[in-house]
């Protein structure tokens, strides 16, 4: 097994340094089974039941502060002495978020920009100085040591941070009143359901649950629902797809071809949306089953008939960030054509750099950016007028194209592709290594990926969801029985693929 770009980041762990002797693999498949993410078996049994039971035999009034220590913890488990960041932005955002009160006019906008300036610090650190460094390097004259310049980057610095700032913009606006309990908004940003890959919740959307929240049975029993089925997501389906799509990914320019190309795309593309969208399942699984309700993250983006529906449907508590604490401060649409398309391509263009820090990831949102500007415009009247198949086709070429300057390791490697993809560039014929992976273990991984990005089999399974929801927290009635069989099963395969040691990343960890 080879460590490459969508693995890596399993490998986050303040432990790595008493590892340097195992091999790359051995140090791999260790990290699959003990490192502390949502779908490993340390979480499954030995965390997550500690935490819950904990959480239940405490009174209310320590609940707050057990989730507070236990989520610290599982950072620190896999970051270490980086918890320091997460614990002093805790506490430097708190005494910001108060000082608001006695701040008026421009006083109150100069603390703002202080208070967005400080969080943005450790990211652009940690995120973005080797790449400009880097990049730096190739323009001047720098010593080449400056070009080589690297530095840990803090398991979901991106998320917690954008989380953060959204809290001070809304309490500058006045939209809620700063939290003057420290523990509780330590909560809100460290809260391990959330803290490494989102969703992106706003403290205005949680701030009464963070001080009172009731959990029901069938709301427990709906969050360990959500949650299995998430984990089948992220277990079942992402992770065969991943392994094909770093098969074809891997390969040498000169070893593509237009079918492997479309077969590892394709693949990929279904891969990061039940990678990201089952992660999002397993958070607001987890959020019930402590009493929290957390918005919707996915609304199955791959059926959208345009670029500005895909970027309703995907990712919505990022995109909606953009808009509110973005786009409508540049001035939305509200400007004219001309204005509303280059505050597209702004907010595009650090939505990309916010994914990571290379020419890649601007390019993917620079490309995004450029659609809806496109569809803002002439294109978008023709477009709607077209049939509903043409207008997803478009969307689906669109973002698959889009996924694979996100996927490449290079602009080059992502340019060749895409010639090949097209018929651009001279093919060769399917590599074996992607024709030994076309298994029938794969197909039916494909086929039922296609069927689940869609909401054909969603609106079977949550059919009558609330009552169902009862039943299966009794096991009561045909449908409780039933669907309890189902989860069952889910799980146990879950866990059985796990237990194998399989590949197991999470692509958004790296973000």
């Amino acid at each position: 097994m080879a460590l490459n770009r969508d693995s890596h980041y399993v490998l986050y762990s303040s432990w790595r340094l008493s590892f340097r002797h195992l091999s790359p693999v051995t140090y791999l498949r260790f990290f699959q089974i003990f490192a502390m993410v949502f779908s490993s078996i340390v979480f499954l049994f030995l965390f997550l039941p500690l935490v819950l039971v904990s959480y239940y035999l405490l009174p209310h009034r320590w609940r707050n502060l057990q989730l507070l220590l236990v989520s610290l913890f599982f950072y620190a488990w896999g970051e270490g002495i980086y918890t320091a960041v997460m614990l002093t932005s805790i506490i430097v955002n708190y005494f910001i978020g108060r000082a608001f009160t006695n701040k008026t006019g421009r006083a109150r906008k100069r603390l703002l920009a202080f208070g967005v300036f400080l969080n943005l610090l450790p990211l652009l650190f940690f995120k973005y100085s080797p790449f400009i460094m880097k990049n730096l390097g190739a323009l001047v004259s720098l010593p080449p040591a400056a070009g080589q310049w690297s530095v840990h980057l803090p398991l979901g610095i991106s998320f917690f941070t954008f989380q953060i700032i959204s809290y001070l913009v809304d309490v500058y606006r006045g939209t809620i009143a700063p939290q003057t309990n420290l523990p509780k908004l330590g909560l809100f940003k460290a809260l391990f359901p959330l803290l490494i890959a989102g969703p992106i919740v706003r403290y205005k959307d949680i701030y009464f649950q963070l001080g009172v929240r009731k959990v029901t049975l069938a709301g427990f029993s709906h969050g360990i629902e959500r949650f299995i089925l998430g984990l089948g997501k992220k277990v079942l389906l992402a992770n065969p797809l991943g392994q094909m799509a770093d098969a074809v990914f891997s390969l040498p320019t000169q070893e593509l071809s237009t079918a492997a190309v479309w077969i590892g795309a394709t693949s990929y593309m279904l891969q990061i949306y039940f990678d990201f969208s089952g992660y999002s399942d397993m958070a607001i699984g987890l959020g019930r089953m402590f009493g929290f309700t957390f918005l919707e993250n996915f609304n199955f983006p791959y059926i959208s008939k345009s670029i500005q529906e895909f970027w309703r449907r995907w990712h919505i508590s990022l995109s909606t960030w953009f808009r509110d604490y973005l786009y409508i401060p540049l001035g939305g649409n509200r400007r004219g054509d001309t204005a509303t398309a280059v505050n597209l391509l702004i907010v595009f263009t650090i939505c990309g750099l916010w994914h990571g820090a290379s020419w890649n990831f601007l390019v993917w949102g620079l490309f995004h950016g450029f659609f809806l500007a496109l569809e803002r415009g002439r294109f978008g009247t023709v477009l709607k007028s077209t049939p509903a198949f043409v207008r997803l086709s478009y969307a689906l070429l669109v973002v698959l194209v889009g996924w694979v300057f996100f996927r490449a390791e290079s602009m080059d490697y992502a340019g060749k592709f895409i010639a090949v993809m097209f018929g651009f560039a001279a093919t060769d014929i399917l590599n074996y290594k992607v024709f030994s992976q076309l298994t029938p273990h794969f197909y039916s991984v494909y086929l039922s990926a296609i069927v689940c990005c869609t909401p054909l089999f969603s609106s079977i399974y949550f059919r009558g969801s609330q009552g169902d929801a009862a039943a299966i927290a009794t096991g009561s009635g045909v449908v409780g029985i039933v669907k309890t069989v189902l989860l069952g099963a889910l799980l146990m395969l879950s866990v059985s693929s796990l237990a194998t040691g399989a590949y197991n990343p999470f692509i958004y960890f790296r973000f």
